[in-house]
């Protein structure tokens, strides 16, 4: 059995790796669909977890809001599980090779492609700044937004490692994200939601401090 709200919210444990350090972190697995299709927004740490939330359903696509390992990591054993293809936008592509030199995402994720899974619809925004090809994925029905690593209830993702850009991502939230309906909910990939208002109200501020 599995709940039968169009989002379910998986967390799984794990190692972030980037620029030889390795991290412990708990990720947001966003699962998205009805009762027969789903789509996976990361597939991160546990194939397996992630699969059992799944349940019966069949996997439409894994969708990647970024290439960080910790976003990707369980993609390709999650994949080779369901017969599922891996989407990725094309400027990840280095990000991704770091953690699956052997595989190539299967399509490209790409600004104002729609995907749908459930009688739903997902429009992808590419909101670049914590990563060049980091994306967010609007159902504007759902009245939800899920944003990776992008933004959080605390402010933008971070963007002190390389490939990141504070001006880029802040760029990002005020062209894409804050210009979506204030009541808006946020799912991020780790931690709790947000709202686009809250986020809205705390922009500028950000923006001044500089993260």
């Amino acid at each position: 059995m599995h709940d039968s709200s169009p989002v379910q919210r998986l967390r799984t444990s794990g190692i972030f790796s980037l620029e030889g350090g390795d991290f412990d972190v708990e990720n947001n697995v966003w699962i998205v669909g009805d009762r027969e299709h789903a789509i996976v927004i990361d597939a991160a740490h546990d194939h397996e977890a992630i699969a059992r939330g799944l349940g019966d359903r069949e996997l439409m696509a894994i969708v990647s809001t970024h290439g960080h390992s910790d976003h990707v990591n369980a993609a390709v054993a999650l994949a080779d599980l369901t017969d599922s293809p891996i989407l990725l936008h094309p400027d990840d592509a280095e990000l991704w090779h770091q953690v699956h030199p052997a595989r190539e995402p299967d399509a490209p994720l790409l600004h104002g492609e729609v995907l749908r899974v459930g009688g739903m619809e997902l429009s992808v925004l590419h909101t670049p700044g914590h990563t060049p090809g980091g994306v967010s994925l609007y159902a504007a029905e759902l009245g939800v937004v899920f944003t990776g690593d992008t933004l959080f209830p605390g402010g933008p993702g971070a963007t002190g490692q390389p490939f990141s850009d504070f001006p880029t991502i802040i760029a990002s939230i005020r062209d894409h994200l804050v210009a979506l309906p204030g009541e808006t909910v946020v799912h991020p990939g780790h931690g709790e939601s947000t709202t686009i208002a809250e986020a809205a109200a705390h922009l500028d501020d950000w923006a001044s401090r500089g993260f």
